[in-house]
């Protein structure tokens, strides 16, 4: 039997295509916006998105520049190709932004995230728990008779790979910061 070369948009199991062929994919991308560090900016970056029921997925904010009073603001957002870039033009005119920049399109890009994991567990569970960091090339930055605290560095992808091994056993806590990222190049 040979493979059957089916569009975007049908479905291999019903003969009626009920989805529209047309319509956009939703997007994964990743938003570094700079803007003047003072008070209300980040309630305003915020408000754009909960204002018009967008997603943010993660969210990062750091001081940039001490002199020049910038922050940076990542933001991982989700949408159709249409609602990123009115995403991206309604964070332009806002008043205290300066810069935004769409690192999913502007090319490669490197995406990091840390984590914190609490994971409890006793003999065999406990041995396995060091394995699997040792295997992600997490540290335990925290550890006593009952529990280890694991700390990991990496995509969000491995971040969650690293939690899915840990559930079973014995994540009891977990913390994230949120994608921080820059282009490359």
């Amino acid at each position: 039997m040979t493979a059957l070369n089916i569009k975007k948009g049908s479905s291999r199991h019903s003969a009626y295509d009920l989805r529209n062929p047309n319509s956009d994919a939703i997007e994964r991308h990743t938003l570094a916006v700079v803007v003047d560090n003072e008070a209300g900016v980040l309630a305003r970056v915020i408000g754009l998105f909960s204002g018009r029921g967008y997603n943010i997925e993660s969210l990062t904010v750091a001081e940039i520049d001490h002199t020049g009073h910038t922050s940076r603001i990542t933001i991982v957002t989700t949408g159709t190709p249409h609602v990123i870039e009115q995403i991206k033009a309604q964070l332009g005119r806002i008043v205290p932004v300066h810069e935004v920049h769409d690192l999913t399109v502007e090319g490669p890009c490197v995406e990091r995230e840390l984590a914190l994991f609490k994971v409890a567990g006793e003999g065999d569970k406990r041995v396995e728990a060091l394995r699997m960091a040792d295997v992600f090339r997490a540290s335990v930055v925290d550890s006593t008779l009952a529990n280890f605290t694991f700390e990991i560095t990496g995509s969000p992808q491995k971040i969650d790979a690293f939690a899915e091994l840990m559930r079973p056993l014995g994540l009891t806590e977990m913390a994230r910061t949120g994608v921080a990222a820059l282009g490359r190049g």
